[in-house]
């Protein structure tokens, strides 16, 4: 936003303004931590159950049957 004056911004203006965006970025982060970190183990869990279900059907699928008879 422009100033309605023409004062500069200076150095410690922007230093002041950048340091209280990163101490809210930081805030949100250590808020959104535990809901990343759950979506994370929700998203391996969901991984391996696809894996092992498909894995599971193939070897269906592919399985030799041999029947032995006693003559």
């Amino acid at each position: 936003m422009a100033s309605a004056t023409n004062e500069r911004i200076t150095r410690d203006d922007l230093e002041r303004k950048f340091r209280s965006l990163q101490g809210t970025v930081e805030e949100t982060g250590q808020k959104a931590y535990p809901y990343v970190l759950a979506a994370g183990a929700i998203a391996v869990v969901a991984i391996a159950a696809v894996g092992f279900v498909l894995g599971n059907r193939r070897g269906k699928k592919a399985r030799t049957v041999v029947e032995i008879r006693r003559v």
